[in-house]
């Protein structure tokens, strides 16, 4: 019960977060340049942060795997990547349709794109690998090293525009050296309403993929069960 209402609390609030973060962006004024393409930038960037947020707690839970050995964080680690993947495709995708009316095509190989499309790579593989190996621990200890080295990701990710100067432009926020927001002031709200929206969908999207998973390993364990004791009477 308790679990329940605790998902159906956070459900709550992301969607009151989402739905007020939608409210802002529709009513917020037009870009002098842009005009309403800039909207864009309130779905773009905070997908772009919950998938550092997710790829960076695929490394912390499969950390936690190798150090505490408890299956729960094998699943969280594998429900995170899930996240991340699904929200670098919607990152990927709202920077194409913002690209084209300002860059005049959907894809360049910038960077900043390059290394976003091989995060797909690399964590297509760490869910791949995940199908491929049947002992759950030995798949938990893989997938967590698999993890753990694919959050270099985030901080390249971050860096490209700086590193290797292309058409994509910088950090909107920048966060080493003295922290600064290279949009508009009143876009600040707007987007920072929208980010914490985005981290709550995340917890919330964890919390329900992480239920579904222990359930998944459960039946599992069933079936292994079941497979050893028909094994046992047969041989009876």
């Amino acid at each position: 019960m308790r679990r329940d209402l605790t998902t159906t609390l956070l459900g709550a609030a992301t969607l009151l977060t989402l739905l007020v973060a939608a409210g802002l962006g529709l009513s917020a004024p037009l870009d002098i340049n842009q005009g309403s393409l800039v909207r864009l930038m309130f779905v773009h960037v905070p997908s772009a942060w919950l998938s550092y947020l997710a790829y960076g707690g695929t490394g912390l839970f499969g950390l936690l795997y190798l150090i505490r050995r408890e299956r729960r964080w094998d699943r969280l680690a594998m429900s995170s990547a899930e996240i991340g993947v699904l929200f670098t495709v919607v990152t990927i995708v709202g920077g194409m349709l913002w690209a084209k009316p300002t860059w005049g095509t959907y894809w360049v190989w910038d960077a900043r794109l390059t290394t976003t499309a091989l995060s797909l790579v690399v964590y297509g593989a760490y869910l791949l690998i995940r199908t491929l190996i049947d002992d759950p621990d030995r798949r938990a200890r893989v997938s967590a090293v698999v993890g753990l080295v694919g959050t270099l990701y985030v901080p390249i990710n971050y860096m490209a525009v700086e590193w290797w100067r292309g058409v994509h432009q910088t950090q909107t926020l920048k966060l080493l050296g003295k922290v600064r927001f290279d949009a508009a002031p009143v876009y600040g709200w707007v987007l920072l309403m929208a980010t914490v929206a985005f981290t709550l969908l995340y917890f919330y999207l964890l919390r329900v993929r992480a239920i579904l998973a222990a359930r998944e390993d459960a039946r599992e364990e069933l079936d292994v069960q079941a497979g050893l004791t028909t094994l046992g009477t047969a041989r009876g």
